[in-house]
């Protein structure tokens, strides 16, 4: 499948901001600027996928009013990472990144897995936090409601069903980002 070169996202409800990602094959290269609970952070990252969609290599850079922070996480794609080089035994199983700040890294499970309508599966995720980079497990799920619909929850707290277009991105992920580009 082709992407197109680039997509943007305004993000609504609990954050105002805005995301852009360059799309290529098997990397990524976005930027999310945003204001959450009067705290103001800019965030870059470069993820790389393999062929599978499986999350190999992810640099995030987030700066805020405290400074420049920046963080490197690597897979063997078989669920094995390390965090700026050192073993992450914590992440173990865990295929996906999913940033904080960015839309665009809810595209990654949708592509890798192929769900009959109404099957449920957990995804979870590394999950890389926008304004301190703190890398944890978030527990997720996605259930396929249609052909461009899947119903996301995540740590049984939030749910929301997101709108996909045509190559796979998110089109609408309610109370946090709409595309326009």
């Amino acid at each position: 499948m082709t992407f197109p070169p680039f997509a943007a996202w305004r993000f609504a409800g609990a954050v105002d901001g805005f995301e852009v990602v360059y799309l290529e094959p098997g990397r990524l290269r976005g930027h999310t600027s945003a204001v959450e609970d009067g705290r103001a952070h800019a965030v870059a990252y470069e993820i790389t996928l393999d062929d599978n969609w499986r999350t190999r290599s992810v640099r995030v850079s987030s700066d805020t009013v405290s400074g420049l922070r920046t963080t490197e996480l690597l897979s063997d794609g078989q669920g094995r990472w390390t965090v700026d080089g050192r073993p992450a035994p914590r992440l173990d199983g865990l295929l996906d990144v999913d940033l904080e700040a960015s839309a665009c890294t809810n595209t990654f499970p949708v592509h890798r897995l192929t769900l009959p309508v109404g099957k449920e599966v957990a995804t979870p995720a590394v999950y890389v936090q926008a304004a301190d980079l703190t890398v944890r497990r978030l527990d997720q799920s996605y259930r396929r409601l249609d052909d461009d619909h899947f119903a996301y929850r995540a740590e049984g707290r939030f749910e929301a069903v997101l709108t996909y277009d045509t190559y796979g991105l998110v089109r609408d992920y309610p109370g946090i980002a709409v595309r326009f580009a």
